[in-house]
């Protein structure tokens, strides 16, 4: 297990990524009174059951893969996914039915991720070091990722998706939200890296600055005290 280091993402003094960290922050406390009270859950406590689901589980044919949105709004669609014996890949889509403008495989195990998962609330943090202006944050190719404050190594973002990764947009083309298990793109696959499972929710994209954007994952039933995941993205000086 990686060892625990102190992200300088929670150290800048800058306005924008406190005005990032107290939206958070504020969601917090709304999810943990709801939590206290036995409501909210979701998508993401579904997620946390997935060790305990086998193949013959599949939520892609539960959800009945409907050809429009569930939620017709402007909401940011994200999705974590992986074998359970590989590492966990991260997809930003503006439309499900379109392709990523964000593909990058994380550097921890999706082992790793559901003991992250364990609390209540999750902050997955991606940070660049690169001092251009040029490109948009989300454009940034080497991120340093952390969850939970726990620094797991860096990666790349992908420019162009590998077979696995389009396999699984493609399956969930027509799902809005849900957490399950897909069939794999090969027997062979599945036998050594494990079930494929995955998790589709709606966010809250809020950007702060030309250098820091957060996604705020939103409750299925539109509730806002509902969230328990958030993704950072920021660019570091």
């Amino acid at each position: 297990m990686p060892s625990v280091h102190s992200s300088p993402f929670h150290q800048m003094e800058n306005p924008s990524l406190i005005s990032l960290l107290q939206h958070t922050t504020n969601r917090e406390k709304r999810s943990k009174t709801r939590s206290s009270t036995g409501g909210g859950g979701g998508i993401f406590r579904m997620f946390k059951l997935l060790p305990m689901l086998t193949s013959g589980c599949k939520m892609v044919a539960l959800l009945g893969r409907p050809r429009k949105p569930l939620l017709p709004d402007h909401a940011t669609t994200g999705t974590l996914f992986g074998h359970r014996r590989g590492r966990v890949s991260l997809a930003i889509q503006e439309d499900p039915h379109r392709l990523p403008i964000f593909m990058i495989e994380l550097p921890m195990s999706s082992t790793a991720f559901q003991k992250e998962m364990a609390s209540d609330i999750v902050r997955l943090s991606l940070e660049s070091e690169t001092k251009t202006h040029k490109k948009k944050v989300l454009e940034e190719f080497v991120w340093g990722v952390y969850c939970n404050g726990r620094k797991y190594g860096y990666s790349i973002r992908r420019k162009n998706m590998t077979d696995d990764e389009l396999h699984v947009m493609q399956s969930l083309r027509g799902v809005s939200m849900g957490a399950g298990v897909l069939p794999a793109l090969t027997e062979k696959e599945s036998a050594v890296d494990g079930e494929l499972t995955y998790m589709r929710a709606r966010f809250d994209r809020v950007v702060g600055s030309k250098d820091s954007e957060a996604f705020h994952m939103i409750n299925p039933e539109g509730a806002e005290d509902g969230q328990e995941l958030s993704i950072f993205f920021v660019r570091v000086h």
